[in-house]
């Protein structure tokens, strides 16, 4: 607690790799961050999407679906009753769906992060859907990050390969809800979102990114920055526990043509639900889809 108010107490704090990595050895969860999490309930978030895709800007919307439970360590899926080494993990799966002309995009990432103090997600993986074809990948951490990908698309078809433990985009999202201190600030490796690297037909390596904390009047606001790629992402939150995330911006150029114009994915929080979602699946509860304002 006295090193996250330390945190905000200024506009932006850049602290050193060698400093989280001594901090991940002292990691604890707070009794306000159990009785939120540990309270048999998912936290589900809807946002007005505005997808960059193909060089316009496409109306959807976006959900966060925030949610504890154990997790298998040895086969990296959700634990029965009768599994052994279990960990628990906050999970988030995170949706995509918008239209580009006459047909659909659906996407979905989900990203399991230990609450023992590990340092990086077990498991991620990514899903895209549209009429051309489909897109899986997923990374499994395991002595190193083994990742496959499979896609429809020429010279992606079937992919294996290793990388070592790095940085990943997608756990920052969980890291942002679990524990501010270990969200990566300063100069860094990093592994882009797999959304992102799928969507722009990217080999999976590390880059170079900057990454910082900013305190606006509003919000505490985390900004992620690829120089390489010349994209931005920031994801704005709550300034109190649980630090919601209430909106969050991705700028890229739309190719890789030197003048390629900055198109601003943005998602702005429409509602906000703490539901047991898994529980609701009679039609008598299709009324929570009205509260989470979704068709």
């Amino acid at each position: 607690m006295k090193r996250y108010l330390t945190l905000f107490a200024i506009s932006m704090l850049i602290v050193s790799c060698a400093d989280r990595e001594s901090y991940g050895n002292e990691f604890r969860l707070t009794e306000e961050f159990k009785d939120y999490w540990y309270s048999g309930k998912a936290e589900i978030t809807t946002y007005d999407l505005e997808q960059s895709r193909y060089g316009e800007l496409r109306k959807g919307t976006a959900t966060l679906i925030y949610v504890t439970e154990d997790f298998s360590a040895k086969e990296q899926v959700k634990s029965s009753d009768e599994s052994f080494n279990k960990v628990s993990v906050l999970k988030l799966n995170s949706t995509k769906n918008f239209n580009t002309g006459i047909y659909p995009y659906s996407i979905m990432q989900s990203s399991f992060f230990p609450l023992d103090g590990n340092e990086h997600a077990l498991k991620i993986s990514t899903s895209v859907q549209e009429w051309c074809g489909q897109v899986y990948m997923q990374l499994n951490n395991r002595e190193d990050f083994d990742i496959t990908s499979h896609s429809y698309f020429a010279g992606e078809a079937d992919q294996y390969l290793k990388l070592n433990p790095i940085h990943l985009e997608n756990e920052i999202w969980n890291l942002l809800r679990i524990d501010l201190d270990r969200v990566p600030v300063g100069s860094f490796k990093i592994l882009p979102s797999f959304e992102f690297l799928r969507l722009n037909h990217l080999p999976v390596s590390a880059l170079n990114a900057e990454g910082q904390f900013l305190t606006s009047e509003q919000f505490h606001v985390y900004q992620l920055y690829y120089p390489q790629l010349n994209r931005t992402i920031k994801i704005y939150l709550n300034k109190i526990p649980p630090f919601t995330i209430e909106k969050w911006e991705e700028s890229a150029p739309v190719d890789n043509s030197p003048n390629a114009e900055i198109l601003t994915t943005t998602a702005t929080k429409k509602a906000r639900l703490r539901t047991d979602y898994w529980n609701k699946n009679s039609n008598k509860d299709l009324h929570l889809r009205e509260k989470l304002e979704l068709d």
